[in-house]
């Protein structure tokens, strides 16, 4: 047994099971309630891009060098300015967070689609190509629907999100208290 595996199994507790239940109760309602979930993620993004754009700007002035200095103030202040912009105009940074993801889906799917034809003879490659394509039709659909579907693109990806993640944290803390339980009626003590 690993140290990852015998980690989970001797630490599986009510606490691990109740953030994944939190985590599915959460999805559900980002889910549910797509635009408020939406409009959440941006405001969280932009106080985030502002956090950011402090630590960039203290982190400058521990670098050596001209340049690096200016270009980490450039970077601190892109980040002020977008982390802003996102909370004063948060369903312009819906849509811009919307085109952004679009785009993400289009490169990703090229990117998986190009390794397919390089593994396309290894087994289970199908899968690889499956995923590019509906990664690319994913990327198609928001871009063609793209200020429309900024409503609720963002929001329902990371209901989806939250969602999946509860739930399998749940399953292997679950699986994780299950093989803990057998191994300790078998009389070995997990590793």
């Amino acid at each position: 047994m690993n140290e990852n595996t015998g980690l989970m199994v001797s630490r599986p507790s009510g606490s691990s099971i109740l953030w994944a239940v939190l985590m599915i109760v959460a999805g559900v309602f980002a889910l549910a309630l797509p635009l408020e979930a939406s409009l959440g993620a941006v405001l969280v993004i932009g106080w985030l891009l502002i956090f950011s754009s402090v630590f960039q700007f203290l982190h400058a002035f521990q670098t050596k060098g001209a340049g690096s200095i200016v270009w980490k103030l450039l970077v601190a202040l892109f980040y002020l300015g977008v982390g802003i912009y996102f909370l004063l105009h948060p369903l312009l940074g819906m849509a811009t967070l919307t085109l952004a993801l679009a785009i993400f889906f289009f490169a990703e799917g090229v990117a998986d689609l190009l390794t397919y034809f390089q593994v396309r003879s290894a087994a289970g490659s199908g899968w690889m190509l499956v995923n590019a394509l509906i990664t690319l039709f994913l990327g198609f659909v928001i871009w063609r629907h793209w200020l429309s579907s900024s409503l609720w693109v963002v929001g329902t990806l990371l209901g989806i999100s939250m969602l999946l993640t509860g739930m399998t944290r749940l399953m292997v803390t679950l699986a994780a208290r299950r093989l803990g339980a057998a191994g300790m009626s078998s009389g070995t003590a997990p590793a």
